[in-house]
């Protein structure tokens, strides 16, 4: 027997010793991470974008919960958890576990009053956006794990996320303080800062815009960028539909995925005529005043590639092409190119690659490769056809034209600071290549002050800047082929014209309703935009700058449409609502309501018909009361607005469209009065072009 105790004891000491020491001492030592604070991330003027504050986490060491069912009930109950799990966490074999975390103030407050051995609070940190969902796809989230998982919070996790602390406390077998115990402190270090090249006021501005977009044309998605073409710096950057990076987990898995921004692959139609038109004078394969015939066609190879204008241009120099945004102009030259040159312009400028922005998913585009380029791929990819590029590489690409030639990398940090915003590392703008002469760069924006100053563009002129630029409208690849009634409306342009200090790029992606060229989906917001930012940024005014005589409109076939009922509408809605459906608008009176309109609604007319509205001012017989409204077709944010500018309020009920409504149009009610309105989901008409 003591041979057999002797032999154990040599076991348990030589053999099985450092096992169970070990084990003694995870049982005894309670070792408690402690979070580092992640830092904050500014805008360029030093706006907090995003912080961390403050927030109780609950964890356990199960050795020293003594009764863990009656623990378990009590916690579960608090913390609003199933009590099996609970229960589960605190029957593990191990020194340590979290119960839940980030709890909130009431929670933490309630645990910590019942005071069970063995369960405690630490002090953690969650990432707070204070502007909700503003630049929420560059921003990105983090996880619960204090990891970024998202856009910038991803990208510069290094840099942001700190090192981790602990607490190491010494405890007997029942969890009790051990007097003179171990009991250590090793405090985190709080992660870096990030400054960004994001200025929040324009990001607002962008924000308006989309917000603008979204109610007017309901599209598939819709991207704006806005950048500086001399330093490649990012100073806004949205997308529709967004979502809140604070609770991103509330959203659909693609909303917040991707950034349609550098992700996005489309077609560019007519705003990829910048590329074709910068390689084609650099190469001397056409000047500005060499004549061109646009009979309304070009025929390459078998195929005949149409104008966008019927019965074509005729007559025009390449000023003119360009001005017109003439198909068969720009074929011309594009086949005049010649094949191998084409594809080196388009690689020059950056196409087929990433642009390195500091943003994972960035996409390449898509391109047919060199060697099985035909004539008819040249001519299409002339015009922004079969080739396909993200919002990201094509602003990046024109920029270059707006910056005398030289290609600028994107970016959107400006410096890694630390707490006490001491500069730890800088950004400097970072120069890629020169892409096409000076002078070239020169030619090319006056071409492209013509089509804004006298062609498509007019719609996008800046007030008191000018501006230069080209619109598009590019139909929507699917299976087989084009999509008919889906398009890519954009407009991509430079502002001042003279000495540009901003480039945006407004892409709009299968806008529903009848309206969707490039020139009044995507035009109008660049020009919104573009003004308010100079405005901002103080860019003097040029005076005296000569105004496009009238707005650029195409001439759509006419057919009947219907007429909708904007009486009792605040004027200005009334007005976007019927010019969005392709009439044109005359007021007579004055007042800030609809009082009448001829035809009335419910008519059938040709479109482009004038419809002429009578004002009244709000409330002129009645101040207390107002007269309801027609909702039926309207969006639930629109029919929201609406309301709320009488002085009403929406009641929803579904989602969608507006079908119908209980009170009913045209019924005088009080002001403040709830307004119920049933939705459904809209069910589109097939767009043709």
């Amino acid at each position: 027997m003591l041979t057999c105790l002797i032999f154990r004891l040599a076991w348990i000491q030589l053999v099985e010793g450092d096992k169970l020491r070990e084990e003694a001492l995870e049982i005894r030592m309670s070792d408690v991470p402690v979070e580092a604070k992640r830092g904050n991330i500014y805008d360029r003027n030093g706006q907090e974008l995003v912080t961390s504050v403050s927030v109780d986490s609950a964890y356990a060491f199960p050795p020293q919960v003594k009764n863990k069912l009656e623990a378990s009930k009590k916690i579960a109950s608090v913390l609003k958890m199933e009590q099996k799990e609970v229960y589960e966490r605190l029957n593990q074999k191990v020194g340590f576990v979290w119960l839940k975390r980030r709890i909130d103030y009431e929670a933490a407050q309630r645990l910590r009053a019942m005071e069970i051995n063995g369960v405690e609070l630490v002090e953690e940190n969650t990432r707070f956006y204070r502007q909700d969902t503003l630049a929420a796809h560059v921003l990105g989230f983090s996880g619960v794990d204090n990891q970024g998982l998202t856009g910038i919070e991803s990208v510069y996790e290094q840099e942001l996320r700190g090192v981790p602390g602990r607490i190491v406390v010494e405890k007997d077998a029942l969890g009790r303080n051990v007097p003179g115990a171990i009991h250590k402190f090793i405090p985190p270090v709080p992660g870096n800062n990030l400054v960004l090249t994001i200025d929040q006021s324009i990001q607002y501005f962008v924000e308006r815009e989309l917000e603008q977009i979204v109610a007017a044309h309901r599209p598939k998605l819709a991207v704006i960028i806005v950048m500086n073409p001399k330093t490649g710096e990012i100073l806004a950057m949205g997308s529709r539909p967004t979502y809140h990076p604070g609770k991103w987990q509330e959203y659909p898995r693609e909303v917040w995925d991707h950034n349609p921004a550098i992700w996005y692959n489309y077609e560019p139609g007519s705003t990829f005529k910048i590329i074709t038109a910068s390689a084609a004078l650099e190469e001397g394969v056409v000047k500005t005043g060499d004549n061109f015939y646009d009979p309304g066609y070009i025929k390459v190879a078998d195929r005949f590639i149409h104008c966008w204008f019927d019965g074509g241009h005729g007559s025009q120099t390449f000023e003119e092409v360009v001005q017109n945004s003439c198909n068969p102009g720009f074929i011309t030259v594009g086949l005049r190119l010649g094949k191998d040159k084409f594809y080196q312009y388009i690689d020059d400028f950056g196409f087929g690659r990433k642009t390195g922005i500091s943003l994972t998913g960035e996409e390449v585009g898509i391109q047919i490769p060199l060697k099985d380029a035909t004539d008819l791929n040249i001519a299409t990819m002339s015009i922004g056809q079969s080739i396909a590029v993200t919002p990201i590489q094509l602003l990046t690409a024109a920029s270059a034209v707006a910056n005398g030639g030289v290609l600028m990398k994107p970016s959107l940090v400006k410096a890694v600071t630390d707490q006490d915003g001491k500069v730890l590392k800088e950004f400097n703008p970072e120069r890629v290549r020169r892409v096409i002469s000076a002078e070239t760069a020169g030619t090319l924006m006056r071409l492209l002050t013509n089509v804004v100053q006298k062609g498509t563009g007019r719609n996008a002129f800046v007030e008191g800047y000018g501006a230069a630029g080209k619109t598009g409208t590019a139909q929507v690849v699917g299976d087989g082929g084009y999509v008919e009634g889906k398009y890519v409306s954009s407009f991509i342009g430079f502002s001042p014209a003279d000495d540009p200090q901003i480039a945006a790029l407004v892409m709009v992606a299968e806008p529903s309703g009848p309206v969707h060229f490039g020139s009044q989906v995507a035009a109008p917001a660049f020009k919104a935009l573009v003004r308010d930012t100079l405005l901002y940024l103080e860019v003097p005014e040029r005076p005296g700058l000569e105004k496009p005589r009238l707005p650029f409109t195409y001439e759509e076939p006419r057919v009947e449409v219907t007429v909708p009922n904007v009486v009792n509408y605040p004027v200005e809605d009334a007005q976007r609502i019927l010019v969005n459906g392709g009439f044109r608008v005359r007021t007579r009176g004055r007042g800030n309501v609809v009082s009448d309109q001829v035809p009335k609604g419910g008519a059938e007319v040709l479109n482009g018909t004038t419809v002429i509205l009578d004002l009244e001012p709000q409330g002129e017989a009645a101040p207390e009361e107002v007269k309801v409204p027609d909702l039926q077709g309207r969006t639930m944010k629109d029919a929201g607005s609406i309301l709320e500018k009488l002085g009403l309020k929406l009641n929803p009920v579904g989602s969608g469209l507006a079908v119908a409504q209980k009170v009913a149009p045209g019924a005088a009610v009080a002001t403040g009065t709830g307004i119920t309105v049933e939705f459904q989901p809209p069910v589109y008409r097939e767009l043709h072009d």
